[in-house]
């Protein structure tokens, strides 16, 4: 199944926690693993702290310094910090699923990160039923 993603902003992390654990619940998964991939070159998909919303921009704040826009890059099409950043986050999670929920610790969440926007993406999630 997909999950569409719209973002906003050039780089961007976007919390879809609670919308994989609705399709969870949509799909009555009680235990299990949730495989979570992004088919975008230019993309990424982690999981790290949801209860504080400057983790992200501080994790933006360095991908963006230590891969930096201006740079003697050679992929014409002009987006190849988006392409490194991709590589080091990783294209996809799989997390444990159990009594009807994601396996996360407390501050954790499931976030897709946007290193070439403002596009629409998607998400393909796949579940193994226990």
């Amino acid at each position: 199944m997909k999950l569409t993603v719209t973002s906003r902003n050039k780089t961007q992390f976007i919390d879809i926690t609670s919308d994989i654990q609705n399709k969870i619940k949509a799909h009555g998964i009680e235990n299990g693993l949730c495989f979570v991939f992004v088919p975008h070159t230019t993309a990424g998909i982690t999981i790290n702290e949801n209860a504080d919303p400057s983790v992200q921009s501080d994790m933006l704040n360095v991908f963006n310094t230590i891969i930096p826009w201006k740079l003697d890059y050679r992929h014409l099409e002009g987006n190849s910090p988006a392409h490194v950043k991709s590589s080091l986050v990783g294209a996809s999670e799989i997390i444990a699923i159990e009594n009807g929920q994601l396996v996360l610790g407390t501050w954790q969440g499931v976030y897709f990160c946007e290193f070439d926007g403002p596009r629409t993406r998607y998400v393909n999630i796949k579940f193994i039923k226990e």
